[in-house]
């Protein structure tokens, strides 16, 4: 699913260089459940990042369903994501002025699909998620916990083969927390997706089927 070669990931200005992330190798299978762990700073992000296609390494090589993304072009990789991967954050990101159902819709806006089968799609993930009574209601009428399984929806709505979640509980009281990491353990165990977390939470991780570790940019094995 997911395969990383030698990467390096440095941030330079005149001045200051920054190595964020120093020969990280590793794979990760379809249908696993990974937790990336670490302290603040370590780089956790960033492999994230790089996992996502948000950002590129500055040496090394990463491959996504075995394909070897590097010479990809912004709009090439913008398309993989769009459809390959879906994205979950310790903020929400919900927009305010629109309702729970269409901010499910917006990662299909960006293909060819019709408003009727982007409701059908929406109104599918909700259901997943236990909220098809909350698609008409505002973020502002949800509680944090609502509002990160609505996330999780927009996550899902475009069948990803790869959701990263970046502190996916970390604004959550420890109830809802365990109800969004329920719900991550299902999409893997049971609907065969790959989710890689990244946690600060040692009992969360313990949930997962593997933990990477980092420190100062390095795994730590």
């Amino acid at each position: 699913m997911i395969q990383m070669e030698s990467v390096e990931k440095v941030y330079r200005t005149d001045r200051i260089e920054t190595i964020a992330l120093s020969d990280i190798s590793l794979s990760i299978a379809k249908g696993e459940f990974v937790s990336i762990m670490g302290p603040s700073g370590c780089g956790k992000s960033t492999l994230l990042n790089i996992m996502g296609l948000l950002d590129r390494p500055s040496k090394g090589r990463v491959k996504l369903n075995g394909q070897d993304v590097g010479g990809s072009g912004d709009r090439a990789l913008a398309s993989a994501r769009n459809k390959s991967i879906g994205f979950i954050f310790q903020s929400f990101h919900l927009i305010p002025d629109l309702s729970v159902i269409d901010n499910v819709e917006i990662p299909l806006l960006y293909r060819s699909v019709s408003a009727s089968e982007r409701k059908r799609r929406a109104a599918a993930a909700l259901d997943r998620v236990g909220l098809s009574a909350r698609k008409q209601h505002f973020p502002s009428q949800l509680s944090g916990g609502q509002q990160q399984r609505v996330a999780v929806a927009r996550a899902l709505v475009g069948t990803p083969d790869l959701l990263l979640a970046d502190e996916p509980t970390g604004n959550l009281d420890s109830h809802t927390g365990e109800e969004v990491m329920s719900l991550l353990t299902s999409l893997s165990k049971d609907d065969g997706s790959t989710v890689v977390m990244v946690t600060h939470d040692a009992g969360m991780a313990s949930r997962t089927q593997r933990t990477i570790r980092l420190f100062d940019g390095r795994q730590v094995h």
